[in-house]
């Protein structure tokens, strides 16, 4: 019985390095230097209109082929119809092969096949395309 616990345990620790890390477990300004591959395509900004791609502002958790004054592929507008979101698991799976999820989407782009580039680029797009309002002050505590 020791024995199986130390073998399953040696197991979970040898394959935590396989598991993908999460956007939190990124780190951000990194991601900034791979998203500099992106910025030929996607601007990042309120005030940006949609370049050769759509702007990223407000991109996370938002409907996929939604950004407003761009023309999406015929097979972008068909996903988007069954509900699929902007959020980490989508991002994880189109930005590692977009072909893969999007067959005949337009997006010239091969993927980012370095687990580390890609969750160091998750986590800048989840810290710079939906930055929220400023923390509000902490309220001020009387001297005791």
């Amino acid at each position: 019985m020791r024995f199986t616990v130390l073998a399953v345990l040696a197991a979970a620790v040898t394959a935590a390095p396989l598991l993908p890390a999460a956007a939190q477990d990124g780190d951000a300004e990194a991601g900034r230097r791979v998203y500099a591959q992106c910025r030929a395509c996607h601007l990042i900004t309120p005030a940006a209109t949609n370049t050769v791609g759509p702007n990223l502002w407000a991109m996370w958790e938002r409907r996929a082929g939604s950004r407003e004054g761009f023309r999406y592929s015929a097979n972008m507008v068909q996903l988007a119809s069954t509900g699929f979101v902007w959020n980490e698991a989508n991002l994880r799976a189109y930005l590692t092969n977009p072909k893969d999820v999007l067959p005949q989407g337009s997006m010239a782009f091969a993927g980012i096949r370095n687990p580390e580039q890609l969750t160091n680029l998750i986590a800048f797009l989840r810290a710079n395309t939906n930055p929220g309002p400023a923390p509000a002050a902490a309220p001020a505590t009387a001297p005791q």
